[in-house]
């Protein structure tokens, strides 16, 4: 019996051990998880508290923003953001995009200091947004330049002869609604456009001239519309160094007294209203089928389409060469 009892005994030592180190295996792993976790989606609202430098991205087609607008104003809030990095890769979009940006970054530099970053292209309203930095950087390859509006729009006249569509308009004055997509352009409508496009071709002429230290003539001489590469920006005193974030980091730190070594911490509004990336909104999207609704088939479509041809209004965007017929639009400064 007294055997027994012991075997009993050790039993229950045994099972108490077991559950120990169960509870204890259950709670290392989810410690590790949740670490993991965080460290994967990079939950910055911990993470962005200590010092570090923002990055903040500019990449594709530049538009009127507003969530982008109030990133720009929380980064300038935030008494953890010891620089900024604005990192560029954008052959332009719509003016006034670029405006508000570039009037965002501006009152940025009031309170941090900033530095842009142009990587393959910053071109146009790439290059506008740019301006908007103490310092410029560009690779050696990099494409910037492009500094000029256009004013773009079709004529399908030909096409609705063919098909037998005629239309009509009863106007207020011969310039309402002018130009159309039916009709040959009237030398004064295209008079009354051409004015549009060069009162905003000399506020950026004015820019560059402003932001760069250069002569009205200078600037205006660059201001033809040609796209540099890195190299020749600088040489024309467009960009201020040549290199990458490295080189933009090492002038935070040496002309701004920046403290070496921070961190580089992204700064994005890639999120939806739910917190969740937006890699995940869309990873989800395509789990459960585009009839959700989560993706737009009209923001697909947009994806493969010129966003030359997509933007509305004054546009300041580079194309490649044969991106639009000379026909078709009235320029200021060229493409």
């Amino acid at each position: 019996m007294s055997l027994d009892a012991d075997v009993l005994v050790d039993r229950r030592k045994m099972r108490r051990k077991l559950t120990f180190w169960r509870v204890a295996t259950f709670l290392i792993v989810t410690v590790g998880l949740i670490g993991a976790i965080i460290a994967a989606t990079d939950l910055g609202s911990m993470s962005k508290r200590s010092s570090h430098i923002a990055r903040l991205a500019i990449d594709g087609v530049i538009l009127e923003d507003r969530k982008q607008l109030k990133l720009i104003e929380k980064i300038g809030e935030s008494n953890a953001v010891k620089g900024v990095i604005v990192s560029i890769n954008s052959p332009g979009g719509s003016t006034t995009g670029g405006e508000a940006l570039y009037e965002a970054l501006r009152e940025l530099a009031d309170k941090k200091p900033v530095v842009a970053e142009i990587r393959t292209v910053g071109a146009s309203a790439g290059y506008m947004i740019a301006l908007a930095s103490d310092h410029i950087v560009a690779r050696y390859n990099s494409i910037t330049g492009s500094i000029g509006v256009l004013f773009q729009y079709g004529n399908i006249a030909k096409l609705m002869d063919m098909v037998g569509v005629e239309m009509d308009a009863v106007k207020s004055s011969p310039l309402k609604a002018e130009p159309d997509f039916y009709s040959e352009t009237s030398p004064e409508a295209k008079e009354v456009l051409n004015a549009l496009v060069m009162d905003s071709y000399d506020w950026f002429v004015g820019l560059v001239a402003e932001r760069r230290d250069l002569s009205p003539a200078k600037a205006r001489a660059l201001a033809n519309g040609s796209i540099y590469s890195g190299h020749a920006a600088q040489e024309n005193g467009l960009i201020d160094a040549i290199g990458g974030e490295k080189s933009a980091i090492s002038w935070l730190e040496t002309e701004k007294s920046v403290a070496e070594d921070l961190p580089i911490l992204n700064w994005s509004v890639q999120a939806d209203d739910d917190g969740l990336p937006l890699s995940v909104k869309m990873t989800q999207g395509l789990g459960n089928g585009i009839a959700n609704g989560l993706i737009d088939e009209l923001d697909l479509a947009k994806w493969l389409i010129s966003p030359a041809i997509t933007l509305d209004g004054l546009v300041s965007v580079w194309q490649a060469p044969g991106a639009a017929k000379e026909n078709s639009a009235v320029r200021g400064g060229g493409q």
